[in-house]
């Protein structure tokens, strides 16, 4: 036994690279060192610290080995005199009992410890995505790919993920920008240097991304092949708890909403919820995005029930663009429910929101869900003035959807009050919008229809309506909601 031991520390101590000399020296204090425990002698600290760093193993496994000693064989208790005194069958069970929560505590520290370091650096590489990302922001899109093709430094999987969430806010008025941030965030995903296993899933997250982009520029086939491929590429790939499969699911949730594929939609949005796992934001975003399917179904109790669920995340989110979108869904779905004054009720508020952001667009917004309330609460001459100056407005930035929209809110108005010259006007003013290159020929054939009838004075009511109904089904299906 005690020649057994020695031989195996020698032959140890001999396998570590160290000269010859110096593995004799070991192997022969190693020798006695045992001898001298196995009969029954201490072994202090240091010797042990040099005698495990002889065998090639780390200062931590003494400190392991002397807290397993004192588990398994701790000082006896000075209790004799004690009529209370512990059997040694007792103390035994104590002190196992001991060891076990010993090991249970440890391996419960320890994995706290490395989720603690794990989500540092992580924090760390997001930081540092940030900062690159301010650099590609500033340089044009052919300097941002001979960056990341020139410096390692710009092939981080953090990058990539920064420059999909830029690609996935550019979406909202840039399609073309969101579908260059998507192929940059591609390209630095395929120059990742990572374990095969997480660079696959990256892969997948960017390709998600490039069909998100593609489904903003209406580019449905192409979106469903990206996607199809994200998804091969994804399940090939192993978790990292790095990139979150919510979003995976919500950005196909979008694609089959503007496919109107909404059962499917629906679906892949209850998976989003089930694997976000509690996040506040991923939940603000699941739920804003099942309100804008129902509004697209037309089921506008749905989507108002929807923003109800959606609240309390928003709230607790503190993210003002959210509440902003949370307050002024809510406010235009109650309107649609002709609940006027519950959405007047809530203008005040979102108006603020809108002004505290410093957000023209969204202010402009605001003031056409004013005229609508008005309108809605007959109070016609300022609605008639709100319109007017709406679309106005949207005319000037060239957004032909919401310009005809408010035309047509205010051909509604003006039909009620018979001054069908005016209407007949109002057709001729919007004759650029048929020019625009951003407008689907559905809504344009619903909007000529009117506008034919109103220069032969003979829109009605009901035809300026069926035309609102057409052209905010498609312009509904057309915005992004990532």
């Amino acid at each position: 036994m005690r020649s057994s031991n020695a031989d195996r520390i020698s032959r140890r101590s001999s396998s570590l690279g160290r000269s010859p000399r110096c593995q004799v020296q070991a192997a022969h204090i190693a020798k006695s060192l045992v001898s001298s425990y196995e009969r029954g002698l201490g072994l202090i600290r240091e010797t042990l610290d040099w005698l495990l760093g002889i065998l090639g193993y780390p200062r931590e496994a003494a400190d392991a080995l002397v807290f397993a000693h004192r588990l398994i064989f701790p000082d006896p208790l000075e209790d004799a005199a004690s009529p209370l005194a512990l059997t040694p069958e007792e103390q035994q069970d104590i002190d196992r009992a001991c060891l076990a929560t010993g090991l249970l505590a440890a391996e419960d520290m320890r994995a706290e410890l490395i989720r603690q370091k794990k989500v540092e650096k992580a924090a760390a590489k997001r930081r540092e995505a940030e900062e690159l990302w301010e650099r590609l922001k500033a340089a044009a899109n052919a300097e941002r790919r001979d960056l990341v093709a020139d410096l390692p430094d710009f092939r981080s999987w953090a990058l990539a993920v920064r420059v999909c969430e830029a690609s996935v806010r550019a979406a909202a008025d840039k399609p073309k920008n969101a579908r260059e941030l998507a192929a940059l965030a591609l390209l630095i995903a395929e120059r990742v240097a990572e374990p095969e296993a997480f660079r696959s899933r990256l892969l997948g997250y960017c390709w998600a991304h490039i069909g998100n982009s593609r489904r903003v520029s209406e580019d449905y086939d192409g979106a469903n092949e990206a996607l199809a491929r994200a998804w091969d590429l994804w399940h090939a790939g192993a978790d990292s708890g790095l990139l979150p499969e919510w979003l995976m699911f919500t950005i196909e949730a979008s694609l089959r909403r503007a496919r109107r594929q909404f059962s499917e939609a629906l679906s892949l949005l209850n998976q989003a919820l089930e694997s976000c796992g509690g996040i506040i934001k991923a939940a603000c975003l699941i739920h804003l995005e099942r309100e804008h399917v129902f509004d697209q179904m037309g089921n506008i109790k749905a989507a108002l029930a929807a923003l109800e669920e959606a609240a309390p995340y928003v709230e607790a989110s503190g993210d003002p663009h959210l509440l902003f979108a949370l307050r002024f869904k809510t406010a235009n779905d109650l309107c649609q429910l002709e609940c006027h004054a519950k959405a007047e009720a809530l203008l005040p508020g979102i108006r603020e929101m809108a002004i505290e952001q410093r957000n023209e667009l969204n202010l402009i917004r605001v003031d056409w869900l004013q005229a609508r309330v008005d309108a809605g609460r007959e109070r016609t001459e300022e609605a008639v003035s709100g319109f007017q100056r709406v679309r106005g407005e949207f005319t000037a930035r060239d957004l032909p959807y919401n310009a005809a929209l408010a035309s047509l809110d205010l051909a509604v108005l003006w039909l009620k009050a018979g001054r069908t010259r005016e209407v007949g006007e109002l057709a001729l003013a919007m004759g650029w919008i048929f020019q625009a290159k951003k407008i689907d020929r559905e809504a344009l054939a619903a909007l000529s229809v009117f506008c034919e009838a109103a220069r032969q004075e003979r829109a009605t009511v009901e035809l300026a309506r069926h035309a609102i109904a057409e052209i905010e089904k498609i312009a509904r299906s057309a915005s992004p909601a990532l």
